[in-house]
């Protein structure tokens, strides 16, 4: 069983007037100069999952310039053993719209049939940039295993930021507060332990694996005080947290308040204090744990997504990476500026060349 896009159709999407890829499930290497587009088609590949895609960006700046016209994308999804036409859209800059098999379906719904990673060169920093960045790419990692992690997290974020106004209104009557903390409890409390099942599936698979990238340890940990373990836990502690709270405007208990902290396992070493070449390797290693466990998990390895992932890596991580690839049969999108540097790959890959011409992106298989 595989899961794999065997077409992706891109209509004013970011630099790509029109394009369209008729696939297999074999990796692709995408390559072209900088500024060509390349990214571009992974971008439009992470909107098949719930989010706002690897870059973050609004609906409204993925629209093609200067006609800002609106923008679709289209594929044909297989998914263990069915098939999905889905239907990805926004109309002159208004959100994201989302049609599965002919319905219009909410983007939580993406996360049922699809499952995607990405590894892209704005998260090499992971380790030494600010703790919101690794909870986000800790969130990613959850989702993958459980879809509904999404729904939760909307869940707490929204009842946060009904308590934040409370808080910076200053309002001190405590009835006020009863049903938006109950409502943060059961979600947060939902947010925690979905975390801690996905580090506890990444470290079983990096156990179970012989691969050429370095194993990290994982640890959930917290920007101060400890997660409170259960809904009625966390509730009393966001009771007893209100004046702090008030004093400082914003909600300092919970599950936003988390960090990821990894460490070199072999040599014992934080990540944060690796060089920028063990850092990257051991993004890649995660990202590979991930898709083993997911393999396991979900039935088939996710769509990878990794931009620029080739020129980091000298020639021998870079043929393992390919062989580590092949080996899960997933269908990884790789991006690289030259076809050299997917020539580990051979026939194993189908490979896209990307070209520009005066701002339109052109693709070419070959």
């Amino acid at each position: 069983m595989s899961l794999h896009l065997s077409r992706l159709s891109l209509s004013h999407f970011r630099s790509h007037k029109s394009a369209v890829l008729e696939l297999d499930a074999r990796p692709l290497a995408i390559h072209g100069l900088n500024g060509a587009g390349k990214t571009n088609i992974i971008e439009a590949v992470s909107l098949f999952s719930p989010g706002r895609g690897l870059r973050r960006a609004s609906a409204q700046d993925m629209a093609r310039r200067p006609e800002v016209l609106g923008w679709k994308l289209t594929g044909i999804l297989h998914s263990l053993h069915q098939m999905h036409e889905v239907e990805l859209f926004s109309e002159e800059g208004a959100a994201r719209q989302t049609r599965i098999d002919g319905k219009t379906a909410a983007q939580t719904a993406l996360g049922r049939i699809a499952r995607v990673l990405w590894l892209i060169p704005a998260m090499d920093r992971l380790w030494i940039e600010g703790a919101e960045g690794r909870r986000r790419f800790l969130d990613r990692m959850t989702l993958s295993f459980f879809p509904t992690h999404a729904e939760v997290s909307l869940a707490y974020d929204k009842a946060m930021r009904e308590r934040n106004r409370l808080l910076k209104d200053q309002v001190r009557d405590g009835h006020w507060y009863v049903a938006v903390e109950r409502q943060m409890a059961e979600a947060g409390i939902d947010i925690h332990q979905n975390r801690l099942a996905a580090l506890a599936q990444i470290a079983d698979a990096q156990a179970q694996a012989q691969t050429a990238f370095p194993t990290a340890e994982l640890e959930l940990t917290q920007t101060e005080g400890a997660m409170p373990q259960t809904v009625p836990d966390l509730r009393d502690a966001l009771h007893e947290s209100r004046f702090r709270d008030l004093a400082a405007g914003r909600t300092l208990v919970g599950p936003h308040r988390a960090d990821l902290y990894g460490v070199y396992a072999a040599k014992g070493v934080p990540a944060r204090d690796c060089s920028t070449g063990e850092q990257k390797a051991l993004l890649v290693s995660l990202i590979l744990a991930n898709a083993r466990a997911l393999a396991d998990d979900f039935g088939a390895p996710p769509l990878l997504l990794l931009d620029e992932v080739a020129a980091h890596l000298d020639a021998t991580r870079r043929a393992a990476l390919y062989d580590e690839i092949c080996g899960l049969k997933a269908q990884a999108w790789m991006t690289g500026t030259g076809a050299e540097l997917f020539a580990e790959l051979g026939g194993r890959a189908q490979y896209v060349e990307v070209t520009e011409t005066d701002g339109v992106s052109s693709v070419t298989q070959g």
